[in-house]
């Protein structure tokens, strides 16, 4: 009963700052620190700014030994995977679809071209290619569709070999991999920032036949194994982890792990090395002591997602048998971390050092990206995805892959998103909006006379300027973490839209 009871507690408090954390405005909120919230400017209802960083900033950005550069535009830009042809492959969740960019044949630091390879898929993200698949992990189920690498086109139907994956509440990207032992990985988030589960796939690693048969729980304890990828020469599965919220700056660490068969990684049970979790360790020793230790600790709410250990470099060369990990950022810390790629490299004593690699997207707490994954390439050049910004970056060792950065078109005058809408439909979706916006209480977090007490509002500015109605729609289907997923169907997604774009600005 008391487990019951912090699970509620736990999924309300939670839920409640994920929220505010989604609409803050380059604020960190008058609250404890515990429950400090301090996102990224511009993060309007958890998304990003949309807005390419300009010339100065990109100039801001540093790797050694490389240039660095914009490759190309893609909003809500997440996992990627490089095809044998060269074409890069890019998931945008937030509209469903699988992005190609053509390969830069003619080498001036752009795709030759960009084309939606795959569409209307439930909030893609995990992207593998294997025997002539294109493997799709999307939030309930595992899907894949024959792909010809060399033209660049997938051929034949959609067909889902995994179904039924949980997909509620928070945590909903799931990634996918095959192994070198042939069988098809897949990471599944936890429900919650901390709970007990009832699910025994959430928070864990499952495993299929390529097919999607024979599927089983690999490891469990992950509270949200993002990223994952195996170390060349030893096979060793070694996945990221996004540490609990809510105990303050500095605890606990975000980990990453050697993922084993039947392994436990301790969550919700215990943090870090084996340190008891205040709200679920007590009466759970056994399993705190069975548990396995992260093998290295980030900060704490750095959130690490995408992994790759570099598979390319040159023998004796810096990066010659390190992992390089995108540390996408905090947003429950009174300043923020993270915000750059670094790069782990294996000590002969088994230790992990970790360093900075990819830099320059948080200076005096103002961030102006936030990395997602990173991909390699075989001439040695790295690809890094920007959810905030909705950029890929390309990391270059040849200045001559840098092309002139094309003019963007000044700003245009706002226009507005409803003007589509007659007024009785427009009338009649803003007051079922307003109905949602009631029933699921978000004025809580973005009303300041009607928030929680000794809870900062979060207005809602200009959201008119900032959205079309169907981006806003798309958004509130897969608004970016922390913020929870609502149970809402299309229409009242739409719905809930119209009523906030119809709202004047604040």
């Amino acid at each position: 009963m008391v487990g019951a009871m912090k699970t509620i507690l736990l999924r309300g408090v939670a839920g409640l700052l994920a929220v505010i954390a989604g609409g803050a405005l380059a604020c960190s909120f008058l609250l404890p620190e515990r429950y400090a919230v301090n996102a990224p400017l511009r993060q309007l209802l958890g998304g990003g700014s949309g807005t390419p960083p300009d010339a100065e900033a990109v100039g801001g950005l540093s790797a050694p030994g490389l240039f660095v550069e914009i490759y190309a535009e893609v909003p809500n830009a997440r996992w990627m995977r490089l095809t044998p042809a060269g074409d890069l492959l890019v998931s945008t969740p937030r509209d469903g679809s699988i992005v190609l960019l053509d390969r830069d044949a003619d080498r001036d630091g752009h795709p030759d071209g960009q084309r939606m390879l795959v569409e209307g898929l439930n909030r893609p993200h995990g992207l593998e290619l294997h025997d002539g698949w294109l493997y799709v992990g999307e939030t309930d189920a595992v899907a894949r569709i024959r792909f010809d690498a060399e033209a660049g086109e997938v051929q034949g139907e959609l067909e889902r070999i995994v179904t039924g994956l949980p997909s509620e509440g928070n945590h909903w990207t799931r990634t996918v991999r095959i192994g070198p032992d042939g069988w098809l990985y897949v990471s599944v988030g936890s429900s919650c920032n901390v709970c007990e589960e009832e699910d025994e796939r959430r928070a864990a690693m499952l495993r299929f036949q390529p097919d999607g048969s024979e599927g089983e729980v690999f490891a469990t304890g992950l509270r949200n194994s993002v990223g994952f990828d195996w170390r060349p020469g030893t096979n060793e599965l070694y996945a990221t982890d996004n540490g609990r919220d809510l105990l303050g700056d500095d605890f606990p660490p975000c980990e990453l792990n050697r993922v084993v068969a039947d392994g436990f990684y301790g969550w919700p049970h215990t943090n870090g090395e084996r340190v008891p979790d205040p709200d679920f360790g007590e009466g759970h020793q056994q399993e705190i002591d069975s548990s396995i230790p992260p093998a290295h600790g980030f900060r704490a709410h750095t959130a690490p997602l995408g992994i790759t250990f570099v598979r390319h470099a040159e023998p004796g060369s810096a990066l010659d048998g390190a992992a390089l990990v995108a540390l996408h950022g905090s947003w429950n810390r009174t300043r923020k971390d993270g915000y750059e790629v670094v790069a782990l490299h294996w000590e002969e004593d088994g230790s992990i050092r970790e360093e900075p690699f990819l830099t320059g997207f948080l200076s005096d707490d103002r961030a102006i990206g936030r990395p997602v994954d990173i991909v390699e390439a075989p001439d040695g050049a790295f690809y890094v995805s920007d959810d905030y910004t909705g950029v890929i970056y390309r990391l270059s060792p040849d200045r001559r892959a840098r092309g002139d950065t094309p003019e963007r078109a000044a700003p245009s005058t706002p226009t507005d998103p409803l003007a589509g809408l007659d007024a009785d439909e427009r009338i009649a979706a803003a007051a079922r909006g307003a109905a949602l916006y009631e029933q699921h209480a978000c004025f809580s977090c973005h009303e300041a006379e009607r928030a929680a007490a000794g809870v900062g509002a979060a207005p809602l500015h200009a959201l008119a300027e900032r959205y079309s109605l169907q981006q806003l729609t798309d958004f509130l289907a897969t608004p970016t973490p922390p913020m929870p997923v609502f149970p809402l169907t299309e229409a009242q997604r739409r719905d809930l839209a119209v009523q906030l774009l119809n709202s004047p600005a604040d």
